[in-house]
């Protein structure tokens, strides 16, 4: 068994900076933060990142690191946590992530097949092919070498195919068999800890959310990001609450269709994020009724570290 690192996951308005906070002070240890929009800089209303006494009263990693314009993935942060991991280790304290970004964490987890990421020539070769023999060639390609990964995929999601192929290629064996052999390597215990909230409570914590942060200018802070120019296609501003502010800013439909999407869209990425941790059996999911409950949890886990 490995030393443990905490990792507080859930959907998004489910209190997981909000417990990561408490538990860190009772720990007096530090924060890795693995929500992805919270990276970058000129983002933050929308991010719902802690507020600048919390980031003062206590050491977040990764927040407010990236410009906006700036290229990111699950590998690179795979790569520098696990430093980070190691650096508050060494402090002899335990680190506590926290985020609802599924596919950063599993690549802190269980690892990332990093080799594919690498050979530019191999991945222009298989676009080169589907672009001219289409998605069912590069799927049945797969399935000649990787039958148990094809079944889980559909040919239409090209990029999953293509990935699975990267790492056979580059590697010689299933994608699957490389992460669990990543996994066994891990030199620390993940102790994964889910917050599950009523969905009819989760949803008020939604609204509530969006409305507040409308109220603390949201618009504003979209309205200079398209002043200034920024392209609304890049990935960073790809995200809930930036992309409905700027089609309303756009003329595309009046302010108060812009919150109510919002609030639809947040919901539906919230049904994502339950959807892609309910297939993980190592977490251990919290019944959470109020930020009360959190409070609770914090000094319970507390004593357990």
């Amino acid at each position: 068994m490995g030393r443990a690192v905490i990792v507080i996951i859930g959907p998004t308005c489910s209190g997981k900076s909000y417990l990561a906070f408490k538990l860190a002070k009772l720990l007096n240890t530090e924060i890795i933060s693995a929500d992805s929009r919270q990276f970058f800089k000129q983002l933050n209303i929308g991010t719902a990142k802690p507020t600048p006494e919390e980031l003062n009263e206590v050491k977040h990693y990764f927040i407010n690191t990236l410009e906006i314009d700036e290229m990111y993935n699950a590998s690179k942060f795979a790569h520098g946590a696990e430093k980070i991991v190691e650096l508050i280790l060494s402090k002899n304290k335990t680190p506590v992530v926290a985020g609802g970004s599924g596919l950063y964490i599993k690549a802190l987890i269980d690892g990332i097949a990093d080799s594919a990421e690498k050979d530019e020539k191999l991945r222009v070769e298989l676009l080169k092919k589907r672009d001219k023999f289409g998605n069912e060639f590069l799927y049945e390609e797969l399935k000649k070498v990787d039958p148990v990964s094809a079944e889980k995929m559909l040919p239409q999601n090209w990029k999953r195919v293509m990935r699975a192929l990267e790492v056979y290629h580059l590697t010689g064996m299933p994608i699957w068999k490389h992460h669990s052999l990543q996994s066994k390597k891990s030199k620390y215990e993940y102790i994964q800890i889910g917050l599950r909230w009523e969905r009819n409570i989760l949803y008020k914590n939604i609204e509530d959310r969006v409305d507040k942060m409308i109220y603390d200018g949201l618009v504003d802070e979209v309205k200079q990001l398209y002043e200034s120019g920024f392209d609304e296609k890049l990935n960073s501003l790809n995200t809930v609450g930036y992309k409905e502010i700027f089609a309303y800013l756009k003329g595309e439909y009046d302010l108060n269709r812009a919150i109510e999407l919002i609030k639809r869209n947040t919901r539906r990425y919230a049904k994502r994020q339950i959807t892609w941790f309910k297939a993980d059996d190592r977490i251990t999911w919290q019944d959470i009724n109020s930020y009360s409950d959190l409070d609770l949890l914090a000094k319970k886990l507390a004593g357990q570290f």
